[in-house]
């Protein structure tokens, strides 16, 4: 009997990643997550075009350079379960694994995040690969980081119009490694934009040791969008009615009502 046990168990932890792997598609294609131009990097970036999001990434150190997507408001309430599907990515040779964070305390911490890719089983499959990835601590990854995701979505559903959104770190050579190479940011950030109004946010959180809860005030971590492109070494684009918000003109977002909207388009609990 133990010994069948043991087998579903192993059937099923490694049943949630046999999932067949598309071909990147060509870069082109993902001007919709960069509708107003593609950035331009300092370091070396290789551009991975999913369905979902772009990849510029940085093969050396085995994470993004940034990620860009636009998120739409039917795709802000996606329907399909998280999976927990990590993967590498097959389009990229050497690149990270699973097994780099494993035993290191960091979490596999999205840039495009699964609760933005949730539309479609398969992209909510490649929300998972690698190459989407960043070492992130929990008191990040969990805490404001997610906020700031709910945030996003909440905005786009309540606001009924898309937002393209811009996902980087800050990284540099005397950077903690975990795994094969990979390296651990001292800083991450997200700039938001509103399509319509092109009204532009942008946020820069510290991630060093000794590592600490950030809390819940979103404000507090505004950051202008130059001082983020410069220390992160991108030029991003943007449109031409771009206008940065100041710290506390942020755009509004009920979430108690997205849980609700989330719970009425899906059923469940509404995470």
């Amino acid at each position: 009997m133990k010994r069948i046990i043991t087998t579903l168990i192993l059937l099923v932890s490694t049943s949630v990643f046999s999932w067949d792997q598309r071909a990147p598609l060509p870069p082109q294609q993902c001007a919709v997550h960069s509708p107003w131009g593609f950035a331009a990097t300092q370091r070396e970036a290789q551009p991975i075009c999913r369905e979902a999001y772009l990849v510029a990434y940085d093969a050396p150190v085995r994470i993004p350079v940034y990620v860009a997507y636009t998120l739409t408001p039917p795709n802000a309430l996606g329907c399909f379960p998280r999976t927990n599907a990590f993967v590498a990515d097959q389009s990229v040779p050497n690149g990270a694994t699973p097994q780099d964070y494993a035993g290191t305390g960091y979490d596999k911490g999205h840039a495009a995040p699964d609760g933005d890719l949730s539309w479609s089983q398969q992209v909510e499959y490649e929300s998972f690969l690698m190459t989407n990835m960043y070492p992130q601590h929990g008191s990040l990854n969990r805490g404001i980081w997610k906020l700031l995701e709910t945030s996003v979505r909440g905005w786009a559903v309540q606001r009924n119009q898309p937002y393209t959104i811009y996902v980087g770190a800050l990284y540099g050579a005397g950077d903690d490694r975990i795994g094969n190479g990979v390296i651990v940011p001292n800083a991450y950030y997200k700039i938001v934009i509103d399509q319509q109004t092109g009204a532009v946010a942008g946020w820069l959180f510290p991630h060093k040791k000794p590592y600490v809860n950030l809390g819940n005030d979103l404000t507090k971590f505004r950051a202008p969008i130059d001082g983020i492109q410069q220390a992160a070494g991108v030029k991003f684009a943007f449109p031409a009615n771009a206008r940065e918000l100041q710290p506390g003109q942020e755009w509004p977002v009920n979430y108690g009502a997205l849980t609700n909207a989330k719970r009425a388009k899906c059923g469940g609990s509404g995470e």
